[in-house]
């Protein structure tokens, strides 16, 4: 144990909840703190749909025509789906916004959403609303359990970002858990920022051996070769959770996992989480006795998740019926191109390296109709003039496509994925890997298994746990019960800010020259807190000391700069950019105290988040001290 102080604070949280915001599907687990070996998933959800288990709930979220919160997950979308057409065009449905967070550059607190017909809605009000309701339904779940009501202040909540996220998005989720009332500024460590691939490698070290299929065990298994235990193992495993599909509690023995005992110090794993929007892959290294993490080199990825097989699947039809007839139909009938993506999801879960017959795709009988009206023929007309080979015309009214065209549409996707691994591979940090481990629901997708195990089986063993889809969630909840368990991180950027130094003639250039009071200054300095890439621990400060230009000034400002290069000098070099701010809040510290003050600042690097503290050091009182990327 690290030290008591810890554990007392620890102890105020009867329960640990996890929520996992997939860009797709979203679910809870939780844990309570008394029987941490005890991992609970959510319960089952309505709904559900063909071909795809239900343990967590889509990512979907319906407001009414007056902007206010209506339904989430599958709830929203057959209500929206119900809908009469004149009325759901009123309605605002939201469906995979997650991945907003990472495209836009500049992110703020006023950052919009586009509903699915075209209006704008605050991403942080959807944000908040979807993570109210998870909260709702997880204190529910618990006040049912425990037959008595249970309080929000009962409860740790940790939510799950992908690592490659930028300081502002990890922001914007913890300022929409404020919003929904899971925590607040004044009480911020009841929520914890997790990161997916690490809270899937603190997963994966528990596993034991009958919860993971290894890809590598190459000897053909009982006359089958390697390709058809793939599915063999997948069938067994998938038989193994439905009959434990009623009990939703998983244990995680409290010895570490059979893989681990083949772990010794110093070993080293990748761990690869593929969802819906990202691909996020995080290289950690083992250290005994305790078996804590460490870094070995920043987290790195891309949005390469499987949404890209659904946008090549959108490419397809707009080379089929036309870009110009597949916008209006969106606009038109959007609940029926909702439908028509459902119905794809369930194919593309079926496409396998293996697969001979075809893949049938029923068309909604508007997206026929419409066409039609559209351009004056039907849609077997277009089938057969356009010149798309493997996708032909079912007569009952299906896209009829073959398995080559599929696995088409995963190519683009499982190319960058395995592309970004290779690079990865060629790090020198990242020299003999024993394993990989395979997570996140993309995970599940044979095409993308087979691709990595032919890419990669030759330079380490590749594994996937069996209920991969909720690896994240289970090691989320692990994580939530003690987050000191990542002991040392890579930072991903180069942080600092800028200062006036003394004047070098001959070491600073002359137009940073500033002379003020008779003082030869050099202006426009960076002043490096951590270099991009440097392993930082957890708990490790990097300390300055700040002075107020005149003794009256109540608010320092200084503004934070981050480069992906390691080596700057000023803060005007190129890649060099403003990411956020740093307020000291000197109002209510002692006036009276000597002219010059100092205001000693301590920043942590080491965490999911980027944390901040400082204090007078003339009166020994902390400062109140705000670090933010998102509104400055």
């Amino acid at each position: 144990k690290d030290s008591d102080a810890d554990d007392a604070v620890e102890q105020l949280f009867l329960v640990v909840v996890a929520i996992d915001f997939g860009t797709t599907s979203s679910g809870y687990a939780y844990s309570f703190t008394k029987e941490p070996e005890c991992i609970h998933v959510m319960r089952r959800w309505e709904g559900g749909d063909p071909g795809v288990s239900n343990q967590k709930t889509p990512t979907t979220i319906l407001l009414t025509p007056d902007r206010k919160f209506h339904s989430f997950g599958y709830a929203a979308r057959d209500f929206y789906h119900d809908l009469d057409p004149t009325e759901s065009k009123h309605w605002l449905y939201f469906e995979k916004f997650k991945m907003k967070l990472h495209t836009s550059g500049n992110l703020t607190m006023e950052t919009d959403l586009t509903a699915a017909n075209g209006k704008k809605v605050k991403a942080l009000e959807i944000f908040a609303y979807a993570l109210q309701y998870f909260k709702e339904q997880a204190l529910k779940e618990l006040s049912d359990q425990g037959g008595s009501d249970f309080e929000n202040t009962e409860v740790r909540w940790v939510i799950t970002v992908p690592a490659i996220w930028k300081q502002p998005a990890k922001q914007f989720m913890r300022q929409a858990a404020y919003k929904a009332g899971m925590a607040s500024p004044e009480n911020p460590e009841q929520l914890i920022i997790a990161l997916e691939p690490e809270a899937a490698s603190i997963y994966c070290r528990k596993l034991r051996l009958h919860q993971m299929i290894d890809l590598s065990s190459r000897a053909p298994v009982n006359g089958y070769s390697p390709s058809d235990t793939v599915g063999t193992g997948f069938t067994q495993a998938k038989e193994h959770i439905r009959r434990n599909r009623q009990s939703r509690t998983f244990m995680v023995e409290n010895v570490i996992g059979e893989i681990w005992s083949e772990l010794e110090e110093g070993d080293r794993y990748i761990v690869v989480d593929s969802g819906g929007g990202t691909v996020d892959i995080t290289v950690h290294q083992i250290r005994l006795p305790e078996g804590h993490l460490k870094e070995l080199y920043k987290a790195t990825g891309g949005p390469y998740g499987s949404l890209g097989v659904d946008y090549e699947f959108e490419k397809l039809l707009c080379k089929i019926f036309g870009e110009d007839f597949i916008e209006q139909f969106k606009i038109k009938r959007p609940a029926a191109w909702v439908d028509l993506m459902i119905a794809f999801e369930s194919r593309k879960r079926a496409a396998a390296p293996d697969r001979t017959n075809p893949l049938n795709i029923t068309l909604p009988f508007s997206f026929i109709d419409y066409y039609k009206k559209f351009r004056g023929h039907s849609v077997e007309h277009a089938l057969r003039k356009s010149n798309v080979d493997f996708v032909k015309w079912s007569s009952q009214g299906m896209l009829r496509m073959s398995p080559d065209a599929m696995n088409a549409l995963f190519k683009p996707t499982i190319d960058q994925i395995v592309q970004h691994l290779s690079d990865v591979f060629d790090k020198p940090e990242v020299t003999n890997v024993k394993f990989l481990f395979l997570v996140g629901g993309f995970a599940e997708s044979p095409l993308l298994q087979q691709a990595v195990q032919s890419a990669f089986g030759s330079r380490c063993r590749v594994i996937i746990p069996q209920d991969v889809g909720l690896t994240i969630l289970k090691g989320a909840v692990l994580f939530g019960l003690d987050p000191a368990v990542i002991k040392v991180r890579r930072s991903p950027l180069t942080y600092g800010v800028g200062v006036l130094n003394r004047f070098v003639e001959g070491k600073h250039p002359p137009e940073k020259l500033l002379v003020k009071d008779g003082t030869r200054w050099c202006t426009d300095v960076f002043d490096k807190f951590i270099s991009a890439d440097q392993s930082v621990a957890l708990g490790e400060t990097v300390t300055r000391s700040y002075t107020p230009a005149k003794p009256s000034q109540l608010v320092i400002v200084i503004n934070i700069y981050s480069s992906e290069q390691d080596n700057v000098s000023f803060i005007t070099e190129s890649g060099v950019k403003k990411c956020g701010t740093l307020r000291l809040d000197l109002t209510g510290t002692d006036a009276s105290v000597p002219n010059r003050r100092e205001i000693k600042t301590l920043m942590q690097f080491g965490d999911t988040e980027i944390k901040a503290m400082a204090i007078d050091v003339a009166t020994s009182k902390s400062v109140k001290v705000g670090i933010d990327f998102l509104n400055y």
